[in-house]
Parts: structure tokens; C-alpha cells; sequence
């Protein structure tokens, strides 16, 4: 199997502009390749683009990671003084404003996490030393970008973040997920909530939202329940409702936490052995078994009068979960027909609910 290619973090762009910008400034020449130091001691050489004198661009290479801002040129301006000062971060066109508590910079200040403000600061105090400098850094389209992130969950706007803990973009978009997950989770619990909706993706998040009104904080957890359980529960929630297709949490019924194909199915298998349990003859179990997918299996469980096992095992779901959670949170299910309509729902659903509504 080839090795996927590491990338280069935006805050690693800024950084190596950053520098140029300062060494252009300083000795009158631009450089053509800038070397920046990342955190984790991995050395980075990145191409500078010269824009007017002092501003350099550095296009972002994402490595084999689907980032959205693969190929976007992250621009720096580096403004210096004389007297000696603090160096200050100011987010140009295309780079968002954080605008919630929460978040690991104020509401106010533009979204250049902590990481690569460290890095950019010591690569030019290397070169001025204690004099005082603005950095303001821009990403042309970034704003456009930026509705395909999280950051309007985050209460980010107007623009992209620049990121980046270790200056490396690993290609693995499993951890990436799960890290902006806890980005998220980790500004609710900063807020003081206590309840919260999980939802797999964006459908579900519609439906239930047309079918129950607006709640406190809602989270797309896609496949990662068991994960975002124990994580929110490690937090101090204390309700969680979760919401989606059947299709999908039919899985957790079965106990299956991750519910991403590559990881377990078991679907057909848990509406047979549900389907048994309420009486189903032997022929439907077998018609059932055959099913290929889940809307299929809903059709026949219809047409055979079995509809009783949906709430069976939303419950199931719901005992699962709250076992995941070492009985310290309320977890109540809700599946969705798919016709945005609800199949189903736990025995403490209203409860859950109730807590997790403004």
C-alpha cells in the first residue's frame, strides 16, 4: 500500500511568510525558500512567493489529506517598529474572527490558534530581537473556504482558521475529524452546558430540528458515538440525545460504537434477531436475512406487521450507550425513517430531550 504524503499546516504557511517577510524587510532581498522548524522538530522548506515588498505568499500543499485549503496561497504581512513591543496577530481577507467563548483564543481576535502564533513569533524574534511587530495574515477565498469547515459551528467567521499543532498535516482524516469533534465539544462544556444533541450528519440535524425546534448545542458526531460519548461524559455532560437514520444507528443496537462500515455492520443480523424475538415466523427471518440493505429490511418488518421492534431497539440503542457512558449520562435514541419522518425512539427520550432544548 503507498505511504500517504504529510502536508503543511497553515500555520506553518504563515510562519515561513512571516519569516521572509521579515528577512526581505531587513536585508532587501526576498528569499526564494524560507526553513521553518515545527514543533514536533521536523524541518520544513517552503517556496515564497514575493507579493509587494514586505508580503509574501506560501501555498498550501495538504500533502495527501483532503483539507479544503489544499493549494490556497496563505499571505503574510509583517509590519515592524522600532521601540521593542509585543508581536501582534491580525486576520486579513479571508481568515475568520472568533466570535464564542470557548475556543482556545478570545471572541474578538482573529482565528490564529496558539500554536502557530508561537511559531511565527520565534521565527522572527530570531531576527529582531525584542522590537515590536505586527503580522497580519490573509488567505484570498478563504472566506468562500471556510462554509465547507466547521467554522460556522465554531462561531468563526468570515473566513478559514490557521491551524496547526505539530506545523504537520498527517493524512489521516479520521484524527482530524475526531479533533475538530473535540474542538467543538470542548467549547460547549466551556459555555457550562450540560446536554447535548449528537447527530450523524447534517439530515438528521434538519429533521430533528423541524420536528422538535432548536436545542441548546447540537454536535455532527458521523460515525464516532462511542468516542464523542465517553469524551462528552469526560466533560461533564450529563444528557445526550442522539439522532439519526436508522440505517446507521441500528448498529448501536448491536453495541457496535463506531458505526463507519469498515469497522462492523451487523444491521440485517440485529433486525433478524429482534424480528425473532417478537414472533416472526421463520420464512420472514430468512426474507429478512437475504435483505441487502437496511431500507429493504424496513419494508419487509412493514408489510409483516413488525413494527414494534423499532422502539426495542432504540431502547436497546439507548442501554448501550448509557453503558458506554459507565451509567454517568442519560443517553436517549431517536431513529429516522429516512423520510424525515421519526421511526422510533428510547423510553427516555422526552427526558433526554426535554434537558437538551432551549
Amino acid at each position: 500500500m503507498k505511504e500517504l504524503r504529510e502536508g503543511v499546516s497553515t500555520g506553518s504557511c504563515m510562519t515561513g511568510g512571516a519569516e521572509a517577510s521579515v528577512i526581505w524587510q531587513t536585508t532587501g532581498k526576498c528569499p526564494s525558500v524560507v526553513k521553518v522548524e515545527t514543533p514536533i522538530g521536523k524541518t520544513l522548506y517552503l517556496d515564497i512567493i514575493p507579493k509587494e515588498f514586505g508580503v509574501c505568499g506560501v501555498v498550501k500543499d495538504a500533502g495527501d489529506d483532503p483539507d479544503v485549503t489544499n493549494g490556497s496561497e496563505i499571505i503574510t504581512k509583517v509590519e515592524l517598529f522600532e521601540e521593542e513591543g509585543d508581536i501582534s496577530f491580525f486576520g486579513g481577507d479571508g481568515v475568520g474572527t472568533i466570535t464564542q467563548e470557548g475556543l482556545k483564543i478570545p471572541p474578538g481576535q482573529p482565528a490564529i490558534n496558539p500554536v502557530p502564533r508561537q511559531m511565527a513569533e520565534k521565527a522572527i524574534r530570531k531576527i529582531i530581537g525584542n522590537k515590536k511587530a505586527n503580522i497580519t495574515v490573509s488567505i484570498p477565498g478563504g472566506e468562500e473556504l471556510a462554509k465547507k469547515t466547521f467554522n460556522p459551528r465554531l462561531g468563526i467567521v468570515n473566513g478559514l482558521s490557521i491551524l496547526g499543532t505539530t506545523g504537520i498535516v498527517r493524512p489521516m482524516s479520521e484524527e482530524a475529524m475526531k479533533d475538530s469533534l473535540i474542538a467543538e465539544l470542548d467549547m460547549y462544556a466551556k459555555q457550562g452546558h450540560k446536554s447535548i444533541l449528537f447527530v450523524l450528519g447534517g439530515t438528521g440535524e434538519t429533521v430533528l430540528k423541524e420536528q422538535y425546534g432548536e436545542f441548546q448545542c447540537i454536535l455532527q458526531v458521523s460515525n464516532y458515538i462511542g468516542f464523542m460519548i465517553e469524551e462528552a461524559v469526560e466533560r461533564g455532560f450529563n444528557d445526550i440525545l442522539i439522532g439519526g437514520f436508522v440505517g446507521k444507528l441500528v448498529k448501536v443496537a448491536s453495541g457496535t460504537m463506531n458505526t463507519h462500515s469498515h469497522v462492523a455492520d451487523g444491521r440485517i443480523e440485529t433486525i433478524c434477531t429482534h424480528a425473532a424475538l417478537h414472533g416472526a415466523p421463520l420464512l420472514v427471518i430468512q426474507k429478512l436475512y437475504s435483505c441487502l440493505t437496511t431500507k429493504a429490511a424496513m419494508k419487509i418488518v412493514e408489510e409483516e406487521g413488525l413494527m414494534d421492534i423499532w422502539p426495542d431497539m432504540a431502547q436497546k440503542a439507548s442501554e448501550y450507550c448509557e453503558k458506554t457512558a459507565h451509567k454517568m449520562a442519560r443517553v436517549g435514541i431517536i431513529f429516522l425513517d429516512g423520510q424525515n419522518e421519526v421511526l422510533a425512539a428510547s423510553k427516555n427520550v422526552e427526558e433526554v430531550l426535554s434537558a437538551c432544548k432551549k
